[in-house]
């Protein structure tokens, strides 16, 4: 304590000086917890007693005033009596006090990967042994309910622990707790927090000399970039987890990064090299005997067969991934082979079963808090209410599908969305909101060189202005979509392309159609 704050410290050492041992032992030791409080299962592992114990102490605390309670059963420490509670730990025996924190961190990483597991099955961090042990007194995650709730709990005391580890080179604990996170992270939209996370764990495995361990964070913070729109960073950080797998002849991480890899190249229209990831994905996912990674690559393998016309073939992959996923309890695994599998059935013409699949797919997703896979499903189940003829409902889909989107700063999503509006909209004659809409969609794409996407808002503007009967600009935007769906190979183009015959469009827009509406670019500019 400063001079200043003797008298304050005096006081302090009054209420102190009237406890019994164990709660002054404890008192202590709180000095040492990195995070902003506690609960009785923490404090317990922080001082190597019972939870019973612990209950007690922590009453005792409280009764003498050392200690809030701002919610049942969660305390903190005034910052003022924090500083007390370290100084006194600071007069502790070192090793002792080193051990209790090793307990806290140990007790921190096992129930968060107990609880992360309803989120991220596959993360590294469940494939590799830890040689701490779990504490033999935690919480219950096994129910996703309980799970979601303790982490969102912890969420801060969580990453307050992984900066501590990384600080106090308290490996694995530093990068493995942040992949443990990970995936309830990503499906509440915490994207600054978990990048920041990574990063920290990632200098942290670096700084160890773990190459597992920076590999396996370079996997995670690619997906973390990925979903924020940063695709060259997260192609540069699969790059190197890739080939740090590789050396250590890792063979489940290196089909976890070509799955991931894969998708990306999906989304920006490299078909031919999502296909080439995926199915070497699932070769080395099947050669380790990994049935997660195996339902995950037959899951995007599936979305490519789709994208490429093989709807069979999709249908077959996504059913088997289901299976999989099924068989594993995985949810995660199950809400996303459904989501896939519902836009199949919906291709094929197939709208009950489609409609069915979303439903699943959403009650899924929000039963697991995953806000971006029910922003998925509710987009895609919009479209099924499209081409029912339930517009209202289409409407009221592909709205909440955007907002969340939104919340969540996925511009892709925000793009599929505006474009399933600007489709739905032209359906029910509004063809000047459909152009508003397909040229947001248009400018999200282009900046994120999303071509698939870019293809669909160009068709959608020339689908508008051909039922307003401007034919050379919708002949401008037809043009420029064909030309991006036959570049990546996407089935589409047939469509496209009998729609421009069918109206007999011209072939070479006039000079006036360079003059493009809504800000879209003039034909040959889309991005590559």
């Amino acid at each position: 304590m400063h001079a200043e704050n003797v008298s304050v410290a005096a006081a302090f050492d009054l209420s102190y000086q009237d406890l019994t041992p164990g709660p002054r032992r404890l008192f202590r030791r709180l000095g040492l917890v990195p995070g902003p409080s506690i609960d009785a299962y923490a404090a317990a592992a922080l001082d190597g007693t019972s939870l019973v114990t612990a209950r007690h102490h922590l009453d005792e605390l409280y009764d003498q005033h050392l200690l809030a309670e701002p919610e049942p059963g969660r305390y903190q420490l005034h910052d003022l009596l924090r500083e007390h509670a370290r100084a006194l730990a600071a007069t502790d025996d070192p090793a002792g006090s080193d051990e209790a924190g090793r307990r806290l961190l140990d007790y921190y990483l096992h129930t968060a990967l107990a609880a992360g597991q309803h989120f991220t099955p596959w993360a590294s961090a469940y494939r590799h042994p830890l040689a701490s042990r779990p504490s033999a007194q935690a919480p219950d995650m096994s129910v996703l309910g309980q799970a979601a709730a303790w982490l969102e709990a912890e969420r801060a005391n969580l990453h307050a622990a992984a900066d501590y580890a990384a600080s106090h080179a308290c490996f694995p604990h530093a990068f493995a707790l942040p992949a443990a996170m990970s995936g309830f992270l990503t499906a509440r939209g915490h994207w600054d927090e978990s990048a920041a996370l990574h990063q920290t764990a990632l200098t942290a495995a670096r700084r160890a000399g773990d190459w597992l361990g920076e590999a396996d964070t370079l996997t995670e913070l690619g997906i973390v970039q990925r979903e924020t729109g940063d695709y060259p960073a997260a192609t540069a950080s699969w790059a190197r987890a890739l080939e740090l797998y590789g050396d250590a002849g890792e063979l489940p991480g290196q089909a976890n990064v070509l799955n991931q890899l894969g998708f990306l190249h999906m989304l920006t229209g490299n078909y031919q090299a999502a296909v080439a990831s995926q199915q070497q994905a699932l070769a080395l996912a099947r050669s380790a005997g990994d049935r997660l990674a195996e339902g995950s690559a037959l899951g995007h393998l599936g979305l490519m067969q789709h994208l490429t016309g093989n709807y069979p073939a999709a249908a077959a992959s996504q059913q088997q991934a289901l299976a999989l996923a099924r068989d594993l309890g995985n949810l995660y695994g199950q809400a996303y082979a459904l989501n896939d599998l519902g836009v199949v059935q919906q291709e094929t013409g197939n709208h009950a079963a489609a409609a069915a699949s979303q439903q699943q797919a959403l009650t899924l997703f929000a039963d697991l808090g995953n806000r971006l896979g029910q922003a998925n499903a509710l987009n895609d189940l919009g479209l099924v209410q499209q081409e029912t003829g339930d517009y209202l409902a289409a409407a009221a889909s592909h709205q909440q599908a955007l907002t969340l989107f939104g919340d969540l700063g996925n511009r892709l999503g925000q793009a599929e969305a505006l474009n399933r509006l600007g489709e739905l909209a032209t359906r029910t004659a509004d063809t000047r909101q459909a152009r508003k809409h397909h040229t947001q969609a248009l400018a999200i794409a282009r900046d994120l060189s999303a071509a698939p996407e870019e293809a669909r808002a160009l068709e959608g503007l020339g689908h508008s202005h051909l039922q307003d009967g401007q034919r050379g600009h919708a002949a401008a935007h037809l043009q420029q979509a064909l030309t991006i769906y036959q570049r990546i190979g996407a089935p589409a183009a047939r469509r496209v392309q009998q729609t421009i015959e069918n109206h007999k469009l011209p072939a070479a827009p006039s000079s006036q159609d360079h003059q493009t509406s809504g800000g879209t670019r003039p034909a040959g500019s889309a991005a590559e």
